[in-house]
């Protein structure tokens, strides 16, 4: 199978523990093509995908875009251009999903995941408006629907996490050049306090097999099966 990994830096694997590299280990006869790009929203990933275009056999695309969207607005520097309503994240999140559904015989719409551990915060609340969006669009256009939100969640629920999130953008950049082995990322994390992410937002260890083990379900599906499950229900397999 031909693969499409699309999003942002959660995607691409840095900084933090790289899902994706965990996912070719996990399916060595299979080709995936990673289309992360730090800092990606929205609407930056519409304008790359207009640019650059996809290709147009895919056996099966996911797309998770979504999360700085919301992340961006605690940073002191915006990289990319971010929506100012809802309205305009849905009209643009059609659009980006016209592309990818013209260049695949199966997408998956992947909901953000996290904004920091505590799941009350403004921020995740934010996430939770972004993922009810998410998951009415694919009901809507009749695509398939992975709550990483609702996964993270309850990976959370009885767990004590701080509530870090890291803010400065150069703080962000000094992890991603000075903490690359998934050892070095486990232990920064725990000395926050954390426990699925690096962050706050990118994933370590622990948060990056989560990932990977709901990709892969879907991945599996898709190979034994030739079909998809409801996905919406994704929680159900464990």
């Amino acid at each position: 199978m031909k693969i499409a990994l699309i999003g942002d830096s959660l995607t691409e694997g840095r900084p933090g523990v790289s899902f994706a590299n965990m996912l070719k280990v996990r399916f060595p006869k299979d080709l995936f093509v990673n289309l992360g790009k730090p800092g990606e929203t929205v609407k930056s990933l519409y304008s790359r995908l207009t640019k650059t275009g996809l290709d147009d056999d895919f056996d099966l695309a996911f797309l998770w875009i979504g999360t700085n969207d919301v992340y961006s607005k605690l940073l002191n520097v915006k990289a990319q251009p971010v929506v100012e309503n809802l309205e305009e994240f849905k009209e643009v999140y059609q659009q980006i999903l016209e592309i990818v559904n013209s260049s695949s015989k199966m997408v998956v719409m992947v909901s953000p995941a996290l904004v920091g551990e505590h799941f009350d915060n403004p921020s995740n609340r934010e996430v939770k408006e972004l993922c009810m969006l998410i998951k009415s669009l694919s009901a809507k256009e009749h695509v398939h629907y992975l709550d990483l939100h609702a996964v993270f969640e309850k990976a959370l629920t009885n767990e004590t996490s701080s509530d870090y999130i890291s803010t400065n953008p150069f703080r962000v950049m000094f992890d991603v050049f000075f903490y690359k082995k998934a050892e070095k990322i486990d232990q920064l994390s725990a000395k926050r306090g954390l426990k699925l992410t690096l962050d706050g937002i990118h994933l370590n260890s622990p948060g990056a097999k989560i990932v990977s083990d709901e990709y892969a379900h879907v991945i599996k599906n898709a190979i034994d099966q030739n079909t998809m499950v409801p996905l919406a229900l994704t929680n159900e397999h464990k």
